[in-house]
């Protein structure tokens, strides 16, 4: 007689997940194996904090300082009283009113006359309407005028400048100074600077300016003005 196999008794069937618990159940106990450690009890040290040796701080003792209460303010000094009897008569103020009526008279005012007030105005002397005249230069026109005054003006600097003074001041070469004044509108001569390399040159120069002598104001308008004129002056030290 043939012998059956029960289906159920084959073990064979199954194996794969026997395998898979198995291997997780190895890897558990291997993992647990490597990350175990053990301690010497003698080493532990849990470090035991006794508080009676703990110091005690000596807190110092602070004293107040009283300071003294401030002096009492002085007594008001009592107040002036000024009587005044009732016989005196006190001067009031009257404030008259400033209204008119059709009785009031009127005053007629008369024409008040304003003043002109002249300016300075400063011309300059290349636009100048009316040049101003150096004495000996009254004929011909504006241009020759103006051609006249700057050759007699150069005339008269190189006429009375100290030529000796490059010699007292040590200087040697070309100089050159820069002369600027004003002509006024009475013809005077006014406000000269001078610039030069030596101070010695800068007072010479104004020196000379100052000695020009009095013309014809210039004229704007009809109106006397005052004229800036600029003169260089070149002073070569011969060696």
């Amino acid at each position: 007689m043939e012998l059956k196999k029960n289906p159920k008794a084959d073990v064979g069937r199954n194996s794969s997940l026997y395998l898979l618990v198995g291997l997780a159940l190895m890897l558990f106990l291997t993992n647990y194996a490597i990350n175990y450690k053990t301690y010497d009890k003698e080493d532990i040290d849990i470090g035991m904090v006794n508080m009676d040796e703990e110091l005690e701080e000596d807190i110092p003792l602070t004293e107040q300082i009283q300071t003294p209460p401030p002096p009492p303010p002085p007594p008001a000094a009592p107040e002036v009283i000024e009587i005044v009897e009732d016989e005196v008569e006190v001067e009031e103020t009257v404030i008259e009113s400033t209204e008119v009526d059709q009785e009031t008279e009127i005053v007629e005012v008369e024409e008040v006359e304003v003043e002109e007030v002249e300016e300075d105005i400063d011309v300059p002397f290349s636009v100048i309407e009316n040049v101003p005249v150096f004495p000996g230069c009254e004929k011909g026109s504006n241009n020759e005028k103006r051609a006249c005054m700057s050759k007699k003006i150069s005339q008269f600097v190189n006429k009375k400048f100290n030529t000796e003074l490059a010699s007292e001041l040590g200087l040697t070469g070309r100089q050159r100074i820069n002369v600027i004044f004003k002509i006024d509108k009475t013809g005077s001569i006014t406000g000269v600077r001078a610039r030069a390399p030596h101070p010695g040159l800068e007072k010479e120069a104004a020196r000379v300016i100052n000695l020009l002598p009095k013309m014809k104001p210039g004229k704007q308008r009809g109106k006397p003005v005052n004229v800036p004129y600029s003169l260089p002056i070149i002073f070569q030290v011969q060696d």
